[in-house]
């Protein structure tokens, strides 16, 4: 038998434990796979005493992770721990004390990742991220090696499990949000501080990660525009729904003659566009390549065995680039700079919910601020909501998001304008 491949892992939450799992459940097919086994020799927690629903031996477990990072038996460190600054700091030293890292940390890659990339492919590590998007979604490996042959120009996804879960219950059930996100954090859909998910952070964390993958190009996570679903109303989704279409919370990277733009928004899709029907804490990823056309990959976003699944498909990667003497070589420079659009290049089409003043010729001065900046009305509804306001809802045609900052600040000093009670991007339509 070869020699065994050696992993620390660092953290045993839910996707530690279904690292572990998994790693034990399947060792006869790993064996086979890999052509040596692999060993947990250490995991490092912050308190051995800890009960868990998961057995394991006392010697494996350790409170000190430079029982890890130090060993020279150690052949892979998995960090499952979460968080940034501390997190970063174990990886770096893993790298440079030649280990091979895989992690699930997508904050510390979106925010991290091209200087951590550089670290191992200068000390001739592998760094493997598969489970920081998508959970179980293999989408980065489909980006990096299924579709390597073709030139992606558009990623379009449902990448957070949290925002899609509230929105399908929101649209499904007629909820209001605040009920649905109390739901969600009942069954464990979303943390006890929901911020990260409601506001577009993590997703917006995810698409720079995919984004930079796709246009083989660095994207920092200020490059990404980001609008969470917190003032999301149950008015808008049964507008939305009577106009026929579905709303969801989509991260939107798209590369014109070179020109990157990343955004994560509140979107409305028709509803018979694929990513319409992905319902609950599901997840899916919609790419758009010259040659293959479009692919959807779908799957669970979140979860102990899905994200494993993401993990232990990395560690086996790793394994045999161990087992070849390949390792440390996957690391690519990316192939372009950086260009982002101006928002003169940025092309948009939108939902507007607009409180008006019942008086004569409003409506007549709202289209007139939109034809002024050459943006044409696809649909105008309009009903009354008292005596002295009336409701509208315009649906536009596309144009670029410069116009749409003019019309904006034109609305801002109009009298006859009440309130704007609502503007979401409209997409899937081409």
């Amino acid at each position: 038998m070869n020699k065994p491949i050696v992993i620390g892992m660092i953290g045993l939450g839910t996707v530690g434990s279904g690292v572990m799992r998994l790693i034990a459940r399947n060792a006869e097919q790993f064996l086979h796979k890999v052509g040596a086994p692999l060993v947990i020799k250490h995991v490092a927690v912050q308190s051995k005493e800890k009960e868990r629903d998961l057995e394991v031996a006392p010697q494996v477990l350790t409170d000190n992770v430079e029982d890890i990072l130090n060993d020279p038996e150690i052949d892979i460190v998995v960090e499952v721990m979460g968080g940034i600054e501390q997190a970063k700091q174990y990886v770096t030293k893993a790298l440079q004390n030649k280990k091979h890292v895989i992690t699930a940390n997508k904050d510390l890659i979106a925010l991290h990742g091209a200087e951590l990339a550089q670290l191992a492919n200068e000390y001739e590590c592998d760094l493997f991220y598969e489970a920081s998007v998508g959970g179980g979604i293999p989408i980065i490996r489909s980006l990096t090696h299924g579709l390597a042959s073709d030139e992606i120009n558009r990623v379009v996804g449902i990448v957070n499990g949290t925002t899609n879960y509230i929105l399908t219950k929101m649209s499904q059930n007629h909820e209001d949000f605040g009920d649905v996100l109390q739901d969600a954090k009942a069954k464990g859909f979303a943390e006890s501080d929901p911020s990260s998910d409601i506001d577009g952070l993590d997703a917006a964390r995810k698409m720079a990660i995919l984004s930079g993958l796709a246009f083989s190009t660095n994207i920092d996570l200020s490059d990404v525009h980001v609008k969470g679903i917190r003032h999301v109303s149950l008015e808008d989704i049964k507008y939305i729904q009577n106009l026929g279409y579905t709303l969801k919370l989509l991260g939107i990277g798209d590369r014109k003659h070179q020109k990157i733009e990343i955004s994560v928004e509140p979107t409305l899709l028709p509803n018979s566009h694929p990513l319409a029907s992905v319902h609950n804490e599901f997840n899916a990823v919609y790419l758009y390549g010259e040659a293959v056309g479009e692919t959807m990959f779908y799957g669970p976003g979140a979860g102990s065995l899905p994200t494993a699944t993401a993990v232990v498909s990395d560690v086996l990667e790793a394994a045999k680039n161990l087992r070849l003497g390949t390792t440390g070589r996957s690391y690519i420079t990316p192939q372009y700079g950086k260009d982002l659009k101006s928002n003169a290049e940025m092309d948009r089409k939108y939902f507007f919910r607009i409180l008006v003043k019942d008086k004569p010729g409003a409506l007549a001065q709202i289209t007139s601020i939109f034809a002024k900046h050459g943006i044409s009305l696809e649909r105008i509804l309009q009903q009354p909501k008292s005596k002295s306001v009336a409701e509208v809802v315009l649906i536009t045609y596309r144009s670029s998001y410069e116009n749409y900052e003019e019309v904006f600040n034109e609305f801002e000093q109009l009298d006859v304008i009440d309130s704007i009670l609502s503007s979401y991007r409209v997409e899937g339509e081409e």
